[in-house]
């Protein structure tokens, strides 16, 4: 959230966020009209009170000295402002509710270094890694979805009989090799400093409004239902969309010390997104789904450190994907693409080599996003009431906010089923990940059920 004053102070700027983010249905008009009448009620208020008091006080004077007459007008008139005090401020009141819910609509400014466009377009390549020695590949590379299916690791059509499109069993190595890849990032980021962080996976509304999600995005999100009978807007809850919105909540309405700064904390949990993606392969396999497994980073930092801690939450997330020996590559996000939230946003995507797409590298292949590495600065501690004290005798101060995913754990599945697929339709498992795997290579498994007999037996 941006603050009143700033807003007040530099229309221009906030208007210029808002094309360049490409923010519809904002009235910035109605916003500055509606803080205008705000104060105009606040300092008529702040009269009428100061007025009142002071007649309440000559009352007293009035009947001290026998005024009866005088002090009997001065009641009345007493009344009078009481009555004209009370219809103000229901309509300050009232306007301060709708400047509320218009800044809450108002998207972060973006940072002076993003890069200025309208789409995915726009985003600035700052380099790739991991492109110099790649490994020998399967001529042709099998898509993932169809290699899963084959090795009887993913399970996507009964996946789809349970919960419906959109979520899928992993299966004996299939799921051995997610677990083992959330234990490997949070050993990474164990050793770059981060603390362990276990969150709820329902959310409430505040903790959804502190991190952006609210309003804009509730369309995105899995609202918890009521209990049969029960009113549904009694269960005030979520399935979270990241672990960014609890943990960023964790300190909500807080004040943090110096002393505890930067703060880092890391969290794996289950995520959950109606989001479906684009048609065609954008929508097959584990690359899009509806649940999702995350390891996240979120910062909490002062302020004239932010920009340097992006720097070095980027390389915290690229670390796994170096261990990993994937190829990678990172952008720097443009305004309309970068998010409501963000003040500058890098991506780090890896190569799927399984898939040829429109925008994919010279090799072939596909880029998927693992990690959204951002800087929100004060706009989720603003909305969030985040703040820390410099000096224990200084007042409180806004802080600033980071996160990124350390990663999105189904596409680097995704795409180590795909780099390291080998020839014989078996998978080598990457050498950091064996002593967390227990094994070198994913062979599969036999189908179970009458479907699976003599259909597509191995050698």
């Amino acid at each position: 959230m941006l603050s009143r004053q700033f807003v007040r102070e530099h229309p221009e700027t906030v208007r210029d966020a808002i094309a360049k983010k490409g923010v519809s249905g904002v009235d910035l008009d109605e916003l500055l009209t509606v803080d205008e009448r705000w104060r105009e009620l606040k300092a008529r208020g702040d009269g009428l009170r100061q007025e009142r008091n002071e007649v309440s006080e000559r009352i007293g004077e009035l009947k001290r000295e026998g005024e009866e007459e005088q002090a009997q007008a001065a009641i009345e008139r007493s009344q009078e402002l009481k009555a004209e005090l009370e219809e103000v401020e229901e309509e300050a009141d009232e306007l301060e509710s709708r400047l509320e819910e218009l800044l809450l609509e108002l998207p972060n400014v973006p940072h002076d270094s993003a890069p200025v466009g309208d789409g995915e377009a726009d985003n600035v390549e700052r380099y790739r890694e991991g492109f110099d020695d790649l490994r020998d590949l399967p001529d042709p590379v099998v898509p993932h979805y169809d290699l899963g299916e084959e090795l009887d690791v993913l399970d996507f059509e009964r996946g789809a009989k349970v919960a419906g499109g959109g979520f899928q069993f992993l299966k004996g190595e299939g799921a051995r090799l997610e677990y083992a890849l959330m234990q490997f990032m949070l050993e990474i980021h164990r050793e770059q400093g981060y603390t362990d962080v276990f969150p709820p996976v329902p959310v409430n509304s505040a903790s959804m409004r502190g991190t952006g999600q609210l309003p804009k995005f509730a369309g995105d999100a899995y609202r918890v239902g009521a209990r049969p009978g029960d009113d549904y807007d009694d269960d005030d809850l979520w399935l979270l969309p990241t672990a960014e919105v609890p943990v960023t909540n964790m300190y909500r309405d807080e004040i943090l010390l110096d002393d505890d700064l930067p703060l880092k904390h890391q969290a794996v949990s289950p995520n959950f997104r109606r989001e479906a993606g684009e048609h065609g392969t954008e929508t097959r396999g584990y690359v899009r789904v509806h649940q999702f497994n995350k390891v996240e980073l979120v910062n909490f930092v002062r302020p004239e450190e932010s920009y340097d801690r992006l720097e070095g939450l980027l390389g915290e997330a690229e670390a796994v994907l170096q261990r990993l020996g994937l190829p990678y590559r990172v952008l720097t996000m443009c305004t309309g693409d970068m998010g409501f939230t963000q003040a500058k946003k890098y991506d780090i995507e890896v190569w799927a080599p399984g898939d040829d797409m429109p925008d994919g590298p010279a090799a072939g292949g596909r880029w998927l996003e693992v990690s959204s590495v951002s800087n929100f600065e004060a706009f989720q501690a603003r909305r969030a009431g985040l703040r820390y004290r410099p000096e224990r005798h200084e007042s409180a101060d806004y802080l600033h906010t980071l996160n990124g995913s350390g990663l999105a754990v189904p596409r680097v599945l995704v795409a180590i089923l795909e780099y390291y697929q080998n020839p014989d339709g078996t998978v080598t498992v990457p050498e950091a990940l064996r002593p967390y795997m227990g094994q070198e290579r994913i062979e599969g498994h036999e189908p179970v059920g009458e479907s699976a007999v003599g259909a597509g037996d191995r050698e």
